[in-house]
């Protein structure tokens, strides 16, 4: 019997063999997607890197200090900047535990960030002593040049510049706004911290104005949340009729505990920012911080575009603000005149 030649096998759906033209097609788009992929990480990498970096570093807590950071990002949107898109900002916040800033204004150099905005004189004295070369610039300090982080306001020196909160005659204006709200002012405390720069200015103004109208300061430092539970008992003891606070880290981060003293002793208190009023104050008669912190956007932006520090002079204040709440004003029996209400640039209601 004949042997049957074998059937030919049709290799139409066969996988192509190595070397064959679809092979070289497959391999070739392999490549060039990961060629393309390669070049995106790269192109990301360098997007990322050329963002800018701007450290914000606070002694208080977030929740205090909002309306600043809200401030300081509205300053930075009108220049074209948006943050998570084409600037980058890293947020410190020391919660009022002065030791740590140290630790966390090296945690900023490290990161090497392109600025560091500072929130007051601790924190730019954290900073300072952390980096002399990384530009710093001061949102609100009290006394730049007293603290030793400036040669002059014209002449900054160095690389520390921006906006300065000083005006020590504003506490005898404070005071003279308490006089008029409380007629029979007799005794007044005064919650400070003497390592504060500018408390000892803001003091000396507050005495020579109390001086003047005939009533008594009781000053009380406070260095930590044991001095505020305290001073509550010192304010009802000592029968002060009136409340002023000093610009503190300390009360500052401890804000809702601070204002319980005046709730409690149910005496009128003078506060250093319209924040506190927000927040259930009585009144504030200060610089308009918020406006400090959109105009450090300014100096950002100057650095960013490569102008030094010593050549950017500091500013001071250029707005201020009359606040009262009128809601804490019933709560603690008190009636604020007309003519003082008038002249209030807020009414909180």
């Amino acid at each position: 019997m004949a042997a049957r030649a074998p059937e030919q096998i049709s290799h139409s759906n066969a996988s192509p063999k190595p070397g064959s033209a679809v092979n070289k097609k497959i391999i070739g788009f392999a490549l060039g997607a990961l060629l393309y992929a390669l070049c995106f990480f790269a192109e990301a990498q360098q997007q990322e890197k050329n963002t800018p970096q701007i450290g914000l570093l606070f002694a208080g807590d977030a929740s205090a200090v909002a309306g600043r950071t809200q401030a300081f990002r509205q300053g930075l949107q009108e220049r074209g900047y948006v943050e998570g898109k084409n600037i980058v900002i890293e947020y410190r916040y020391g919660e009022g535990k002065l030791d740590r800033m140290p630790l966390l204004a090296a945690e900023l150099v490290h990161l090497k960030v392109n600025v560091i905005v500072t929130g007051g004189p601790t924190d730019t004295r954290a900073v300072k002593q952390a980096t002399s070369t990384i530009p710093i610039v001061m949102a609100q300090d009290s006394d730049p040049i007293g603290s030793g982080f400036v040669a002059s306001l014209a002449r900054p020196g160095g690389n520390i510049t921006g906006l300065s909160s000083l005006a020590p005659e504003i506490s005898g204006k404070q005071l003279e706004l308490i006089k008029e709200i409380v007629p029979r002012l007799s005794r007044v405390a005064v919650l400070g911290n003497s390592i504060e720069p500018g408390n000892a200015q803001a003091l000396r103004e507050a005495e020579r104005a109390a001086a003047a109208i005939g009533v008594e300061l009781q000053y009380l430092e406070i260095r930590g949340p044991a001095d505020i539970a305290s001073s509550l008992s010192t304010v009802e003891k000592n029968y002060a009729s009136a409340l002023i606070v000093l610009r503190n880290p300390v009360t500052g981060a401890y804000r809702k505990q601070t204002l319980d003293i005046a709730s409690k002793s149910r005496v009128p208190a003078m506060y250093v920012s319209p924040e506190w009023v927000e927040a259930g104050g009585l009144m504030c008669y200060a610089p308009d911080i918020r406006d400090n912190w959109r105009r450090v956007a300014i100096y950002v932006d100057k650095i960013l575009k490569g102008a030094k520090p010593t050549d950017l002079p500091v500013e001071q204040p250029k707005k201020f603000e009359f606040v009262i709440n009128l809601k804490t004003a019933k709560q603690i029996g008190l009636t604020i005149p007309p003519n003082v209400l008038a002249r209030a640039d807020r009414v909180i209601r």
